[in-house]
């Protein structure tokens, strides 16, 4: 018997993640996936971060992205479509920062430069399921995730988050396998917002799990692992 060979899958992390966002994949996908998480703090433009990535990553890949990590992803395709095998855009959006997000971004980023655990505070409530709030190890790794990136990266994200550009118009000439994940209890981007980007990836697969906020791949480990092998093996 013959076994196929391992896929490369890169991993793209949200705001304040690091590759703890994706243990649980990396550890059930392990048998068909090679993968490698990305550094996101290492610039503060999308465009950036994006040629990082590229020049860290193997030749051929497989691409999951979740929140700022599918910026990230949309600029990929941009720069290289010829070098991703497959798209996992997991609890992100095409769209731009409106001039709201803008201003509450700025606000964020004035208040990590006073107090940075306010901001982590802030932030747990919209990245977290309701039923995980308390006394949850999630809760824990979140918290340490971000005390690791830190203030001065936080900055950054958030700048390169605030500059992105539209990405709608350049969803259609997305032709690789894609996936299109999110938690229905998402309130950072939205059910609909996936919905939008399914409708224009041609042959795009949508999935929306249940009892999920934002952060789908620590909220709902096994189910995210679980579409993420079908994505792979449809690409494979």
């Amino acid at each position: 018997m013959v076994l196929a060979e391992k896929q490369n899958l890169v991993l793209l992390p949200g705001l304040l993640c690091d590759e703890r966002l994706y243990r649980a994949q990396i550890d059930d996908l392990a048998d068909i996936a090679r993968c490698s998480v990305a550094d996101l703090t290492v610039a503060d433009s999308i465009t950036e971060l994006a040629a990082e990535v590229l020049k860290h990553s193997p030749p051929r890949f497989a691409l999951a992205g979740l929140s700022m990590g599918g910026y990230v992803a949309f600029e990929i395709m941009r720069q290289a479509p010829e070098r991703v095998q497959a798209l996992a855009l997991l609890s992100t959006t095409a769209r731009p920062d409106t001039a709201e997000a803008t201003a509450n971004r700025h606000a964020a980023m004035a208040q990590a430069k006073i107090n940075f655990q306010i901001v982590l505070d802030q932030l747990m409530p919209k990245l977290v399921h309701p039923t995980r709030m308390k006394y949850h190890s999630m809760v824990d790794s979140i918290y340490s995730m971000g005390h690791r990136i830190g203030e001065e990266a936080y900055l950054r994200q958030q700048r390169a988050i605030i500059g992105r550009i539209d990405s709608r118009p350049y969803l259609a000439a997305i032709k690789c396998p894609t996936l299109v994940l999110c938690g229905r209890d998402d309130v950072v981007t939205p059910v609909a917002v996936h919905e939008e980007m399914a409708a224009a990836i041609p042959g795009a697969q949508l999935t929306v799990l249940e009892e999920c906020a934002h952060l789908s791949t620590m909220g709902q480990p096994a189910e995210v692992s679980a579409a993420l092998r079908g994505w792979l093996g449809r690409a494979g």
